[in-house]
């Protein structure tokens, strides 16, 4: 073959060029640090490259965002619920003080108000949120767990479906005073007032299922159920009666009074389902402990610092808007009536295949119980306030009569039913105060679980997210082997690449200098 000048110079273009590409590579290489450039320089390290920086991608996802934002949650639901231990303890503590009997109705009436404000920062407590999300709502993070003092300007009701079981029914200690309530130094020489005996004071414990909230709607009647073996839907045959406290007689009486027939006597303004013995004996004979029970009422009478019911409860929502047009009902927890319901856990992916629950919802701390177990207290000092003042009008009036006369018999008749009245309600405070400190213990105990848990799951978080940083550490090192460059390697082979180069060019300028015509 015939080597002519031309194709040398081709030959040497090509080489040359291909020198030039490679110093370009090079080149890049130094600027971008990178191995590639386009996928098709190395498909293989460009595929590894695309895993490597997926899994990266998910690692920095998981440990940077999704566990630091589950530890951010769960600090502040660990401080909330501390915060409500110290309260709830600072509640036992003045429950113990009142429960010692030499304590007067101003002592408790102080020791009330002092459980009052303690009972609203428990529920204060319960609003705590995280970046405008309250932790305590489940998947509603947008609603507060308590009405705020706006609710009182809304048409608002609640169809409720409370679930109970035979253990949420107890019984409440009444004291029927007869004549002698209402009894002062103005009316005690009143007829009506002259037959008062000491006899005529009562003491009866009458069976109740006390509803999650007061003041509920007058002029609907609760309906009851239960759920037999089969699933199925049973009612009961006891009839239901509404009785309010200004009635007479009033419901506790009637309750009493009716104790042979089989009837339910319903108080809205205490939120109260008296029982005759003949209806409990009847709720007791179709259900056993594990049997669920459902109560349906309504309540339209909302106050700031009621607790929300689509928190707790299945329930159904009616609201008339500001232009009095009704807005669509709105129907919450249907599933709570299935036998799998949803408890609204918030879950985060922090890791592969990982998930944690992040949220305590405040069905399982924030009860209504507390706050029903004070409203009987502040009831039942009330009363006791009420007999001490009668007592001590009668003792004043005794005082200023002579003994022997009828006035001083008659008041004395007074005196010891009134005094009677005052020790049976006064050893119904004491045994109320008792019972309210195992009650609040148990409410202590069960946000003391939920700190236990909650702690647990944040230990288990910064177990996973300290294998996440090992994790993530590790495919950032793969990452950087498989797509980085040796700077030193490629600034090596960009000189000699470069040296390579000039010579080239030098060699070709001097064989491109001679051609054939120098030896014709």
């Amino acid at each position: 073959m015939r080597m002519t000048n031309k194709i040398m110079q081709n030959n040497s273009l090509y080489n040359i060029n291909n020198n030039k590409i490679l110093q370009d590579k090079l080149s890049t290489q130094m600027a971008t640090q990178k191995k590639l450039t386009r996928p098709s320089d190395d498909p293989i390290v460009a595929i590894r490259a695309l895993r490597l920086r997926t899994s990266v991608s998910e690692l920095t996802q998981f440990h940077d965002k999704n566990a630091k934002d589950a530890d951010a949650w769960l600090t502040v639901t660990g401080d909330a619920l501390s915060t409500a231990t110290e309260v709830i303890t600072d509640v036992i503590r003045q429950m113990t003080k009142a429960a010692n009997k030499d304590l007067g109705s101003d002592d408790l009436t102080t020791i009330m108000e002092q459980v009052k404000s303690l009972r609203d920062e428990v529920y204060a407590t319960a609003n705590a949120d995280y970046a405008g999300r309250y932790v305590f709502t489940g998947y509603r993070t947008d609603t507060t767990l308590s009405f705020t003092d706006e609710v009182e300007e809304k048409d608002l009701s609640y169809s409720i479906t409370e679930q109970v079981k035979l253990e949420s029914f107890d019984s409440v200690n009444y004291t029927d005073l007869g004549d002698v309530e209402g009894l002062s130094k103005g009316n005690y020489q009143d007829a009506a007032r002259a037959g008062i005996e000491e006899q005529q004071v009562t003491n009866a414990d009458i069976h109740r299922l006390r509803l999650a909230y007061d003041d509920t709607t007058a002029g609907v009647l609760p309906s009851f159920q239960y759920v037999d073996n089969t699933g199925t839907l049973q009612n009961f045959t006891f009839a239901v009666t509404e009785v309010s406290l200004s009635d007479t007689p009033d419901p506790y009486q009637s309750a009493i009074a009716g104790s042979a027939a089989s009837q339910a006597i319903y108080i809205p303004e205490t939120g109260e389902i008296l029982l005759t013995d003949a209806a409990y004996e009847e709720i007791k004979a179709a259900v056993d402990t594990e049997t669920e029970i459902r109560v349906t009422y309504e309540k339209d009478q909302w106050e700031e610092g009621d607790l929300r019911p689509e928190h707790y409860f299945a329930c159904t929502a009616n609201e008339v808007g500001a232009d009095g047009i009704a807005i669509p009902p709105i129907t919450y927890n249907a599933d709570y009536l299935t036998d799998d319901p949803d408890r609204q856990k918030i879950e985060y992916d922090v890791g592969y295949n990982q998930r944690i629950a992040i949220n305590t919802t405040a069905d399982e701390i924030f009860t209504h119980t507390m706050d029903r177990n004070v409203d009987d207290l502040d009831r039942a000092v009330a009363d006791l306030v009420a007999i001490e003042k009668t007592v001590d009008e009668l003792k004043t009036i005794k005082d200023g009569l002579d003994e022997g006369t009828a006035d001083y018999d008659l008041v004395q008749k007074q005196l010891d039913a009134a005094q009677k009245g005052y020790d049976s309600i006064r050893e119904k405070v004491h045994n109320m105060f008792e019972h309210s400190i195992t009650v609040m213990q148990k409410a202590l105990d069960d946000i003391n679980v939920a700190v236990t848990d909650n702690g647990t799951r944040s230990a288990r978080l910064d177990l996973i997210s300290n294998r996440l940083t090992s994790q993530k550490t590790t495919f950032e090192v793969l990452k950087s082997e498989n797509e980085d460059v040796d700077i030193s390697e490629v600034a090596i082979k960009l000189t000699s690449t470069e040296l390579s180069y000039n010579a080239a060019l030098m060699a070709t300028g001097k064989i491109m200098q001679t051609s054939l015509m120098n030896y014709i």
